[in-house]
């Protein structure tokens, strides 16, 4: 299962006429990765806003046509593919595209495992440390839909009592979990034992090979791809993403994103596990996404964790049990366990509360809040731990 280009949108680039444009001033911009996280000779166009097939001229038509994804689901356009000097050269002269971002590799926002310790999501059903009873509606996240754009999901995991499937792989052809992160990191989301919203239907977009390596291209391509998806799923509730990943600052993928917001999925991202400012990663850095920092077990700032003013919220981060890929459960840490208790909160405020726009419902959650409770939260970053609204607090 392993989702292709949208055929209707290159056949009809194509046959296009293109449509004439004000000249730009130069060549549109190209946005270069760090060296560290480049991916040679691979880049990500992204078309001017407005932009339709009809556009296209056959130079155009050509470059989108033997493209690796397109992107056509949101209001973000474009397609990726590998392009050289020349290519590129032409494509940035071209009036209709905005811009040209070189692709960049993402990585799983992991930090480390123990294999048991206490604490868990009961922390976000109290005002107050040192309470292990979790507390919530029974409505749980009935009628929502999470999509889990990670590693996959054991989806036969007994924990998940059938309400986890398989969506789309844009990583290979093996839809398993190899790798392990997505089964936990939905377990958090939503399984019986471990999960925020219990009743939420859990989707595995695969976008990380069974090795824990991806690219921007095929994130982007999974994002696009769910804002597709989703309006044709049975989730009168809404939908909402996570994405425990990140990398270096990249524009085309917090564009992905906003176009997803846009469209109308609550996105939780994780703020990355580098003790940096998330300012300077991607996904987290997107406005217009809830971006989740995590705390330790003794309401502080986990020590890995990234900071800064693109923090929405915090949630525990440190020694969260949820599920294992190979049955049974796993402990570990990092802001991939924050993020997904965010995005299980979302899709659980959206059945007990209602529909509310992405934007509405990560202030929403901003909103219900403990305030002021973390320690060692740097100035000028939020300090705001996650809380259901539990009424007897």
């Amino acid at each position: 299962m392993y989702p292709k280009s949208l055929l209707c949108w290159t056949a009809l680039a194509s046959l296009a006429t293109a449509r004439s444009l004000p000249k730009r001033n130069g060549p549109a911009p190209l946005m270069l990765a760090a060296d560290e996280h480049r991916v040679s000779g691979m880049y990500i166009v992204k078309m001017r806003d407005g932009f339709v097939a009809a556009d296209a001229d056959r130079t155009l038509a050509a470059h989108i046509s033997s493209s690796k994804h397109v992107y056509s689901a949101t209001s973000f356009k474009g397609f990726a593919g590998a392009l050289n000097a020349t290519s590129l050269e032409s494509l940035r002269a071209n009036p209709h595209v905005d811009y040209v971002q070189e692709d960049s590799k993402f990585y799983l926002n992991d930090y480390i495992t123990q294999e048991s310790a206490p604490y868990g999501i009961a922390r976000i059903s109290h005002r107050n440390n040192g309470d292990n009873n979790y507390v919530r509606d029974d409505s749980d996240g009935d009628g929502t839909c999470v999509y889990v754009i990670d590693t996959g999901i054991n989806v036969d995991h007994p924990d998940f009592g059938g309400r986890a499937s398989w969506a789309a792989n844009f990583a290979d052809d093996e839809d398993i979990d190899g790798a392990g992160h997505g089964t936990y990191v939905a377990g958090i989301v939503g399984s019986e034992s471990y999960g925020v919203a219990k009743k939420t239907q859990l989707l595995a977009v695969k976008v990380f090979k069974n090795d824990g390596t991806t690219e921007g291209n095929d994130i982007i391509a999974a994002i696009d791809w769910v804002a597709q998806d989703a309006p044709t799923r049975d989730c009168p509730k809404g939908t909402v993403a996570n994405l425990s990943l990140g990398g270096g600052k990249n524009q085309a993928s917090n564009d992905a994103v906003a176009a997803l917001v846009n469209a109308g999925t609550f996105v939780a991202v994780a703020s990355g596990n580098d003790n940096a400012d998330a300012e300077d990663f991607s996904p987290a850095s997107e406005p217009s996404a809830c971006t989740v920092s995590a705390s330790d077990e003794n309401d502080a700032k986990a020590d890995f964790s990234n900071y800064g003013a693109a923090v929405d919220i915090w949630a525990p981060g440190t020694n969260i049990e949820s599920t294992s890929y190979e049955g049974g459960s796993t402990t570990a840490s990092g802001t991939s366990a924050s993020s997904p208790i965010v995005a299980g909160l979302g899709a659980y405020l959206l059945t007990l509360e209602g529909g509310r726009d992405p934007i509405a419902l990560c202030d929403r959650i901003k909103e219900l809040s403990t305030q002021g409770i973390l320690a060692g939260v740097p100035d000028g970053t939020a300090n705001a731990l996650a809380f259901n609204g539990n009424p007897s607090e």
